[in-house]
């Protein structure tokens, strides 16, 4: 694609990345029939190729936002599949978190929306706030059917309301900083990423993580000042407090390597991973010795199911009888190009594995699209559980929060990936399996 941006405007550092992007597309459109929103809409400023064209189009003229742009970008879930498409290796991610940060700077939203961004922004990282929210909204949630109204307003509220968990479980201490020693000889030291959303939705991810690694000779660290990725703020064109998160982030674990040093940053949120892979870019413009450490950090970041395989997990209980229907979370498939490992590693344990069909499309969570975009999450978990429900499974295994808490309460047990993992090694069945009928043995 030609671009027409002036000497001026690519001295600029993320314009001068978003004209290589630009320039590496080359109109092919293989990637509008694997883009979830193109897929329900059919409008083609709803697919990659048009957004394309939308952003250098703003980007090119220096102007604000206009409301059409913002429309069709915010529309876009950020699933990455078109990258996961495109044969000429087009850099989506960094197109579209430009032109969102962008958008924050140059437009005017209405208020409800800048309110609902700000409130989401300000709660979902910080977990003392974001399960003080959840418990109000849980008094709450049986009231969301009563919400008037058709508009975009109306639907988030009661999106919002939905989406509460009729249940908090209980913080574990397990999640507190500190450092959890290896059982027996020591084979490696890893830094985790207690992550913010997931530490109250689903405190059991990390407590069975720590558990596993632990029975296989890790020593895990959890970090005090280690916490949100940056990920939710980020992809709301919230620079600013992203990037603080990430520089908090950078410097704690930069503490760890320092010190007794780090094996691998393990982390059990795909869209974390995404995110903490990419430090290295965010923070390429910064001064040393910031910029060399992200690097370092991101090239430390692996996802616990890439962890598991480099050293090796091995089953310890008798094969469960199971089939487990595989949702590959696309921060996961397209983000970090993991496909093979977490299927490998359920088949290890000695679980039947299956795929729905549509595998590469969105369940429709995307960080905070389902409470911004709710119709079309909604079209979107439908169709996903539609499709799993075809493979006639026992339960969904996941490895992202996101997607557990968009297809929760469809009558699937839907639980993450290291849960079933840590159960097979030794640890305790998940409770989500309590639910399955005939009821297993502990």
């Amino acid at each position: 694609m030609q671009t027409n941006f002036t000497a001026e405007q690519l001295r600029d550092p993320d314009t001068a990345v978003s004209n290589q992007v630009l320039r590496s597309c080359v109109h092919c459109g293989f990637c509008t029939a694997t883009c979830p929103t193109f897929v329900l809409l059919g409008d083609e400023l709803d697919s990659p190729r048009g957004r394309i064209y939308l952003i250098k189009d703003m980007l090119e003229a220096g102007r604000p936002a206009t409301e059409e742009v913002v429309l069709h970008i915010d529309r876009c879930l950020s699933c990455l599949s078109c990258m996961t498409t495109c044969p000429s290796g087009v850099h989506y991610m960094h197109l579209v978190d430009h032109a969102r940060n962008h958008i924050e700077q140059t437009y005017r939203r209405p208020w409800h929306d800048r309110v609902l961004r700000s409130v989401l922004g300000t709660l979902l990282p910080r977990p003392g706030l974001l399960r003080a929210a959840l418990l109000g909204a849980r008094l709450a949630r049986p009231l969301s059917g009563l919400v008037p109204g058709r508009g975009m307003l109306s639907q988030r509220l009661r999106a919002m309301l939905s989406l509460a968990p009729p249940h908090l479980p209980a913080p574990t201490a397990l999640e507190r900083p500190r450092v959890h020693p290896a059982q027996g000889a020591r084979r490696a030291r890893v830094a985790l990423l207690a992550g913010c959303a997931q530490q109250v939705l689903a405190p059991e991810i990390n407590a069975a993580t720590i558990r596993l690694l632990n029975r296989l000779g890790v020593e895990v660290v959890v970090h005090p000042d280690s916490g949100c990725c940056g990920a939710l703020n980020h992809h709301m064109g919230q620079h600013v407090p992203a990037l603080q998160r990430v520089r908090d982030n950078v410097a704690a674990w930069s503490a760890e390597i320092e010190g007794d040093g780090l094996d691998a940053i393990v982390i059990n949120a795909s869209g974390c991973g995404t995110m903490v892979k990419d430090y290295g870019f965010l923070l390429r413009t910064e001064d040393e010795p910031w910029r060399s450490r992200a690097a370092r950090v991101s090239g430390l970041a692996l996802d616990i199911s890439q962890f598991l395989t480099r050293i090796g997990y091995a089953p310890a209980r008798e094969k469960p009888g199971l089939t487990v229907a595989y949702q590959a979370a696309c921060s996961l498939q397209h983000g970090q190009s993991i496909t093979a490992e977490p299927k490998d590693l359920l088949t290890r344990a000695g679980f039947t594995v299956v795929e729905p069909a549509e595998a590469h499309l969105c369940c429709g969570s995307a960080g905070t699209y389902n409470l911004l975009q709710p119709a079309i999450a909604q079209r979107l978990r439908a169709r996903k559980l539609d499709n799993l429900r075809a493979t006639q499974p026992d339960l969904v295994a996941t490895g992202n929060i996101g997607c557990m808490t968009q297809l929760a309460g469809a009558g699937l047990p839907v639980v993450h990936t290291i849960e079933l993992l840590d159960w097979m090694a030794g640890g305790p069945r998940p409770a989500a399996l309590a639910t399955l009928s005939p009821p297993l043995a502990a």
